[in-house]
């Protein structure tokens, strides 16, 4: 799985036009691990499955993960 930082993941949840609980509900997580996740700097820590759920979430309402953690790291809607 590509990392993907906690910066990355609130942006796409605004970019999506989400609350935190509506995100976590989608991906199928937790609303405090949710919480956790967003509160991280950087790459934040967690289970890969819990992660992957996330990023996979965000994929499938139309919105991909660009640049890597150290360069240029960021979200836009998908072509």
């Amino acid at each position: 799985m590509r990392l993907i930082t906690s910066g990355q993941i609130k942006a796409a949840r605004a970019l999506l036009g989400l609350t935190v609980a509506e995100l976590a509900k989608t991906a199928g997580i937790g609303f405090t691990t949710m919480v956790r996740l967003e509160s991280s700097d950087g790459i934040p820590a967690g289970n890969v499955k819990t992660l992957t759920s996330v990023k996979t979430a965000i994929e499938k309402a139309g919105v991909e993960f660009i640049g890597t953690p150290e360069s240029g790291a960021g979200v836009r809607w998908k072509a």
